[in-house]
C-alpha cells in the first residue's frame, strides 16, 4: 500500500514535510503533482510550491531523480521500495491550495501529494502528523477521510481507495470549533477555524433544513455517510470548494450572526447560499459530471462546454432552495434573485459571449478576469443561473406545474450520477426534450447565441413582475432600493483619500465617452474636489451637463469633458403580482 505522511514541520516559514513510500515501484517510476484542482477551472501549477524533491531507498540509500517538467519526476534506474521525500511551502488562505502558520493548519491533496504514475487505482494511507511543540498540543484534525487506526479529529494514520479520493479530502488541522447535526440520516460536522461569535446553533439548525432538502430533492438518500463544512473564518474572505463529501469554505467574520442576533442578515444569506451552493455539487458536478472529467486529467486543461449547466443550474438552486428550506422570506428571495440578474444585465459582455463558449474559456477568461471583463465576457455562473431558470419555468409552464427542472435533476442523477456515466453536449436538451415531450432546440440555441434570456414573459406567468431601472449609487447592486439616479459616472470605483480609484469603466457609459480607464485616480469635477459621495455629487447638475474633469493616470495629470447621460436602465426590480399564478414556481 503508498502511504504518505505530512507534517508541519516550521509553522512560522509555512512549511509542511511530506513523504511518500512507494512498496513496489516500477523501473522509471514516475511522480506527479496536479496542475489544478476539480472544481477551480485555471492551471494552478501547485508544483510551484515544491521544495527540495529527493527519492531515497527506506534506510535512506540517495536515489537518482530527474525533472522532466514543471510537475513530473523520475527515477531514473532504481524499482522495487523507494521513497520521495519534499516540503510544500503553505501560504495560500483559499479553498484552492494549502496554508500554515501558528493558528492552524489547511491542505488539499492535489496540492501536497504526488501521484504514482500508473498506481493512481491503488488503496492508499495517509499518517498525518501534529507539529512539534506545547503550542500545538490541543490542535486536532478535521477531515471526511477515513480513519485507519486514528481517532475521529485526532492524528494519525487515516485511508482512501485510491489518489482520486485522496485528493478529495481536504484536512483542516487546528484548535477550531466543532458543532453537528443530522441531515437525512447522515452525521455533518461544522467546523469554523479562526476567531468568530458564531452562533453555532442557529447555523446548524439552518445547515440542517438546507440540506434535508437537497438530501430528499434527490429521492432521501444521502451520497455519503457524513460529510464538513470546513470554514476558514477570516476579517473579510469568500470562497468555496466541492468535495464527495465535505466542503472547503471562507467566510467573513460578519457573516456569521452572532447569539441572539435578530433577523438574517445579508451576509449571512450570502454564507447560507454558500453552503447550499458546496452542498447542491454533492450531486451536481462530483457525481453527475461531464464525460471530459471521466476520469479527470489534472496535467492540463481539461475543456468542457457543458459548465454552465455545472456551475449555472447549481446556482440557480443556491439561492432558490435557502428560500424553499425556510431561511428566507419570499420577498427576501426576490431580492436575492433581482440582484443575480442585475450582475447580467450589467454587462454588455452578455452580448460577446456564449454561455457555451464562456464554459469552454473559463481556463483564461472567467478565471482570469481583467478589468474589461464586464464589458467581454458573461459569467456562466450567473448567466447559466437564468438559463437555468429559464429552464425551470418553461418545465412548469408547459406541464401545468407536473414537471420542473427538480425532475430534470433526479433523472441526471438515475442515469448519469448513479451510473458513473458522464454527460455530452448533448445530454440535458434530450431529458428536457423527454420531459415536454416536444423538440425543445429553441430553448438550448439561448446556449449558443447572445441573446437576453425571455425572463421578463416568463416570470409574468407565475406572478412575479420583472422591471428595469436605473442604479441608485456605485454600491447598488440591485432589486429593491432608494431612487434612480438622474446621471451616473458610468464606472465602477472606490473612494480613496483623495478623489476615487477607477475599477472598470463600462463601455459606451459616460466614462468610457470622458477618456476615463480602469486604475485612473478621478480628483476633480467641474473645477470641484471629488470628495465623500461622487454619486451626490454628480447628482447636482442636470442631464445633458458638460463637466470638465481631472484625474491622474500613473504620474500624469489629465484632463476631460464628462457628459452626464441618462443612467442605463440595467439594474433588475422583482415583484410580485396580487392573485397571480405563485404556486406554481414560488
Amino acid at each position: 500500500m503508498i502511504h504518505y505522511q505530512i507534517q508541519p514541520i516550521d509553522p512560522n516559514a509555512h512549511l509542511f514535510a511530506v513523504s511518500v513510500s512507494v512498496p513496489q515501484a516500477e523501473a522509471g517510476q514516475r511522480f506527479t503533482l496536479p496542475a489544478w484542482l476539480p472544481g477551480s477551472y485555471m492551471i494552478r501549477d501547485f508544483a510551484r510550491h515544491l521544495i527540495g524533491v529527493r527519492a531515497q531507498r527506506p534506510d535512506g540509500e540517495p536515489l537518482a531523480l530527474s525533472q522532466l517538467d514543471k510537475q513530473t519526476w523520475q527515477l531514473d534506474h532504481a524499482s522495487g521500495a523507494v521513497e520521495l521525500h519534499y516540503q510544500v511551502y503553505a501560504w495560500d488562505l483559499s479553498v484552492r491550495g494549502a496554508h500554515l502558520d501558528q493558528t492552524h493548519g489547511f491542505f488539499n491533496g492535489s496540492s501536497t501529494f504526488v501521484a504514482v504514475v500508473g498506481q493512481e487505482s491503488n488503496p492508499v494511507k495517509v499518517t498525518l502528523l501534529a507539529p512539534q511543540g506545547p503550542q500545538y498540543q490541543n490542535w486536532r484534525v478535521a477531515t471526511a477521510m477515513r480513519e485507519a487506526g486514528a481517532e475521529r479529529y485526532g492524528f494519525g494514520d487515516y485511508q482512501a481507495d485510491n489518489y482520486d479520493e485522496l485528493i478529495d479530502h481536504p484536512v483542516e488541522m487546528g484548535e477550531f470549533t466543532l458543532a453537528t447535526f443530522e441531515a437525512g440520516g447522515v452525521p455533518h460536522d461544522l467546523v469554523l477555524t479562526g476567531r468568530h461569535l458564531a452562533d453555532t446553533d442557529r447555523i446548524c439548525a439552518d445547515l440542517r433544513k438546507i440540506c434535508e432538502y437537497q438530501i430528499n430533492l434527490f429521492g432521501g438518500q444521502a451520497p455519503y455517510d457524513r460529510y464538513l463544512f470546513l470554514t476558514q473564518v477570516v476579517g473579510s474572505g469568500f470562497g468555496g470548494l466541492e468535495h464527495r463529501a465535505s466542503t472547503a469554505l471562507v467566510c467573513g467574520r460578519g457573516d456569521l450572526p452572532s447569539a441572539n442576533e435578530p433577523g438574517i442578515s445579508e451576509g449571512y444569506r450570502t454564507f447560507l447560499s454558500l453552503c447550499s451552493h458546496e452542498y447542491f455539487h454533492n450531486w451536481n458536478v462530483k457525481r453527475i459530471k461531464p464525460a471530459q472529467f471521466v476520469p479527470y486529467d489534472l496535467s492540463q486543461e481539461s475543456y468542457t462546454r457543458q459548465l454552465w449547466a455545472y456551475e449555472g443550474i447549481t446556482s440557480y438552486y443556491d439561492d432558490l432552495l435557502v428560500y424553499r428550506s425556510g431561511c428566507v422570506d419570499q420577498g427576501t428571495y426576490l431580492q436575492m434573485l433581482a440582484e443575480g440578474m442585475t450582475r447580467v444585465t450589467r454587462g454588455v459582455g452578455r452580448f460577446k459571449q456564449s454561455l457555451r463558449d464562456s464554459s469552454f474559456n473559463a481556463w483564461t477568461k472567467f478565471y482570469k478576469q481583467d478589468e474589461n471583463a464586464q464589458n467581454a465576457i458573461v459569467s456562466y455562473y450567473t448567466k447559466g443561473a437564468l438559463f437555468a431558470l429559464t429552464l425551470d419555468l418553461t418545465l412548469r409552464l408547459e406541464t401545468q406545474g407536473r414537471r420542473s427542472l427538480d425532475d430534470l435533476m433526479r433523472l441526471l442523477w438515475e442515469r448519469h450520477g448513479q451510473t458513473g456515466i458522464g454527460t455530452d453536449e448533448h445530454t440535458h436538451q434530450a431529458l428536457v426534450a423527454e420531459l415536454l415531450d416536444r423538440d425543445v432546440s429553441d430553448l438550448f440555441a439561448y446556449l449558443d447565441n447572445t441573446d437576453d434570456l425571455p425572463l421578463e414573459r416568463l416570470l409574468a406567468q407565475v406572478g412575479v413582475e420583472m422591471r428595469m431601472r436605473a442604479a441608485n449609487g456605485n454600491g447598488d447592486k440591485g432589486g429593491q432600493g432608494k431612487p434612480a439616479l438622474k446621471a451616473s459616472l458610468g464606472a465602477r470605483y472606490r473612494a480613496e483619500a483623495f478623489g476615487v480609484r477607477i475599477e472598470a469603466v463600462a463601455e459606451g457609459g459616460n466614462a468610457h465617452r470622458a477618456g476615463l480607464a480602469a486604475g485612473d485616480r478621478l480628483i476633480a469635477v467641474d473645477n470641484l474636489e471629488v470628495a465623500g459621495n461622487l454619486d451626490t455629487q454628480l447628482e447636482r447638475y442636470g442631464e445633458g451637463s458638460e463637466l470638465t474633469i481631472h484625474w491622474f493616470r500613473r504620474d500624469e495629470l489629465m484632463s476631460g469633458t464628462l457628459e452626464l447621460r441618462p443612467a442605463p436602465m440595467d439594474t433588475v426590480v422583482l415583484s410580485t403580482v396580487e392573485g397571480a399564478n405563485q404556486a406554481l414556481w414560488l
